[in-house]
């Protein structure tokens, strides 16, 4: 009996400023919709009539953004590649023109050949924190030319500039409490603040029964921001890198693993705080 999968399709998307090239591979269909919410909604519907194997979408600089949300929310095996690898793949086909179509057409070429893997998507506060940081970046390198521009300009434009650079910092500032609300770090306890953060385990016993113990509670912004920081901790800090490897080993979940080594780097940074001193290895 033919497995359901031999069905699956392998899709490229094309996005531009206005239109979506759409190229399902295994059909040899092409069609286009509008770039917007009613375009995408008629490209979901299409695409809902197929067993999905991967969709992938090439980064554009953010257009793509509204759509792969779209996809990611009905959870479609949506991917963004960067585009440097799709024109090695075009260049070793020997694809050399360049149309909408034809570059909707090698993106779903180069999924169905080299099935690159499909990892999940920031979505939900994730996502939002990561914009908020991006545009923190953008303020940071907009304030440092500014900057380098008030050393070399004319007198007479420097409280101008400094006006621009105020205004610059003070965005910088609004976007620093939205990205880490947690002005309490480095006054409370760890247990304090581990609570206060949400990544304090709480017991769920009542009478004799005995529950698993759970988080509960606190700030999901500052959760959130932990969490991605974890995400690059347990790969590159040693300290985080080996409490996350020694719980794993010792059977507990992955996500119960990530969440102690939350609270570890919490208490930490409490810590660094409260005694106003630096990062040092000896805090494991």
């Amino acid at each position: 009996m033919p497995n359901k999968r031999d069905n699956a399709v392998n899709v490229g998307i094309d996005v531009g400023k206005q239109q979506l090239d759409i190229v399902i591979h295994e059909r040899q269909i092409h069609f286009t919709v509008t770039n917007d919410a009613q375009g995408i909604k008629q490209a979901i519907r299409r695409l809902a009539r197929y067993t999905l194997e991967r969709i992938v979408v090439e980064a554009t600089g953010r257009r793509e953004y509204a759509l792969v949300v779209a996809l990611a929310e009905r959870q479609f095996p949506v991917m963004i590649c960067q585009p440097i690898k799709v024109r090695s793949y075009a260049r070793a086909e020997g694809i050399l023109a360049k149309t909408d179509k034809i570059d909707a057409g090698v993106l779903a070429s180069y999924t169905a050949k080299m099935q690159p893997p499909i990892r999940p998507l920031a979505m939900g506060n994730l996502r939002k924190i990561r914009d908020l940081i991006a545009r923190r970046r953008q303020l940071i390198d907009m304030s440092t030319m500014e900057k380098n521009r008030l050393d070399v300009m004319p007198s007479f434009l420097a409280g101008d500039m400094r006006r621009h650079l105020r205004y610059r910092q003070a965005q910088i500032d609004k976007l620093n409490q939205h990205i880490a609300d947690l002005p309490e770090l480095g006054t409370l306890s760890n247990k304090q603040i581990a609570a206060l953060v949400g990544v304090a385990p709480f017991n769920r016993d009542s009478g004799k029964l005995r529950g698993k113990r759970r988080i509960r509670g606190g700030r999901a912004s500052v959760r959130t921001v932990l969490f991605m920081a974890m995400l690059t901790a347990i790969q590159h800090n040693p300290i985080i890198r080996a409490t996350y490897q020694r719980l794993v080993g010792n059977g507990k979940h992955k996500k119960v693993a990530l969440t102690a080594c939350m609270r570890k780097m919490v208490t930490i940074l409490n810590a660094m705080l409260r005694d106003q001193k630096p990062w040092r290895e000896k805090h494991a």
